[in-house]
């Protein structure tokens, strides 16, 4: 999908993702000390704004000019001094190169992209990272096709940890975490059912 369509999808909905941010951001960053983060598409900010509020300095970025003004409105809802810790710029993440070794933090969080272009896209991160920085990242595993529920229906855009793994094979990260998660999902009519989620966090030396 090109800017335009996702523009109209975050038009044609408040909240597309929700106000809380991603579970698994949450989870893993909740114990790491607030420097600056960089947050790859970004989406309406919920990521960027929980790690604002927590005293992060982010750089929030996205190439859907409607959900950056929807962050933008949600983060003049925080405290003055958190909402100028964020930073919005408007991407096309496959042009965007991050300045490196600038972040203490960089997340990608559900980007979607066939294989070639995900790698581009996670090189580039990794490369934003400064030293003892983390990068996480997250987004539907291949087996929630089958195995889970939502996410996108075609194969080619789903991956594993352990492609992301493969993805940045050249670059000598430690590998924190490289795992499969379960993540409930509510429903209209009936219990919750689970999405099954990826996940990656690497490190950088200091």
């Amino acid at each position: 999908m090109d800017s335009g369509a996702w523009d109209e999808r975050y038009a044609a909905k408040d909240l597309v993702w929700g106000g809380e941010p991603n579970r698994w951001v949450a989870r893993e960053v909740a114990e790491i000390t607030p420097a600056r983060a960089l947050d790859l598409a970004a989406g309406e900010g919920r990521n960027a704004l929980w790690l604002a509020a927590r005293g992060w300095r982010v750089t929030a970025v996205d190439f859907s000019q409607v959900a950056l003004e929807r962050g933008r409105l949600r983060a003049a809802e925080l405290p003055q001094e958190a909402a100028e810790r964020i930073r919005w710029v408007r991407a096309d993440l496959l042009e965007y190169a991050p300045e490196e070794g600038s972040y203490e933090l960089v997340v990608v969080a559900y980007l979607h992209l066939p294989g070639a272009q995900r790698r581009r896209v996670l090189r580039r991160a990794a490369a934003a990272l400064a030293g003892g920085g983390d990068l996480l990242v997250v987004g539907h595993d291949s087996a929630n096709l089958t195995e889970g529920t939502g996410g996108p229906q075609d194969p080619a855009v789903l991956f594993t940890a352990e492609d992301v793994l493969a993805d940045l094979a050249d670059d000598p990260l430690r590998t924190v975490r490289a795992e499969r998660v379960r993540r409930p999902v509510a429903q209209e009519a009936g219990p919750p059912k689970e999405a099954i989620d990826a996940l990656a966090r690497l490190r950088r030396a200091p």
